[in-house]
């Protein structure tokens, strides 16, 4: 099988399933446009739903195609242990409209001081008409130089760490500063991915595809933030998080500077 075959192939295989068709055009009704470049950067260990969430919901952007981008083609494992396959390596992939840097603790933590990595996201970031991450991922695109003066959201967790970066927090779940699009953590994501959408092709389009994806969100438990549950947070925070701190600012500074 041919590159390009196995590209298309895997294409199929991430594509959460078909676009309805009432999702088929922007809220102006157009349908005759240049595909829209969508591209995912994975990494080993990345949170995988810092990655599917926005996945499933930008990939029925109207006239859009989505790009999951890796340093190579060889399958790369989650935080969880699902197994993620890319559509293109960095040599390889064409000029995108949207790059998106999913996070993880790990795998961020990891690949924040890859210089390939990097200068692939600064490199596509020069062109792309949004800049964006979810979770952690905000990491990767201030060690690359993007959040310098922008106001960010990230992961709980990290929030005092943007200021490493040249960022300034703003407690959201989506914070949009120009073009730069960030989300907070994990399941953020979702109202990340419908947030661009509504950005991009208008509201209407962004409340057909929620609903489409039945999101309706109804917790159990009302402890989803950390100002809703103190003590929760304060035990994971030693027993999960800061260690995991400890090793960004580390590597933050240890990075090439931004």
């Amino acid at each position: 099988m041919t590159q390009s075959g196995h590209c298309q192939s895997v294409r199929r295989l991430l594509r959460i399933g078909p676009k309805p068709t009432d999702e088929s055009q922007t809220d102006d009704g157009s349908a005759d446009m240049p595909l829209f470049n969508i591209g995912f950067v994975i990494f080993p260990d990345l949170t995988q739903l810092d990655f599917t969430g926005p996945l499933q919901v930008l990939s029925r952007l109207p006239q859009s195609a989505t790009h999951i981008v890796a340093k190579s083609a060889a399958s790369l494992p989650s935080d969880c242990g699902l197994g993620l396959v890319p559509t293109h390596t960095f040599a390889h992939c064409p000029p995108l409209d949207l790059i998106c840097i999913p996070g993880g603790s790990e795998g961020v933590a990891g690949v924040i001081n890859d210089r390939e990595t990097i200068e692939f996201v600064r490199q596509q970031a020069g062109v792309a008409k949004y800049v964006t991450s979810v979770c952690t991922g905000a990491f990767v695109l201030g060690v690359a130089g993007l959040l310098k003066g922008r106001r960010a959201t990230t992961h709980w967790a990290y929030t005092d760490l943007l200021s490493l970066v040249g960022a300034t927090y703003e407690k959201a779940r989506v914070v949009k500063d120009g073009n730069v699009i960030t989300g907070g953590g994990v399941t953020a994501g979702i109202d990340f991915g419908l947030s661009v959408i509504a950005e991009i092709a208008g509201e209407t389009t962004a409340r057909r595809i929620q609903l489409g994806i039945e999101y309706d969100p109804a917790p159990p438990f009302d402890s989803g933030h950390p100002d809703k549950a103190p003590t929760i947070k304060s035990e994971l925070l030693s027993a999960r998080y800061d260690e995991f701190r400890a090793m960004y600012r580390t590597r933050i500074e240890q990075a090439v500077p931004f």
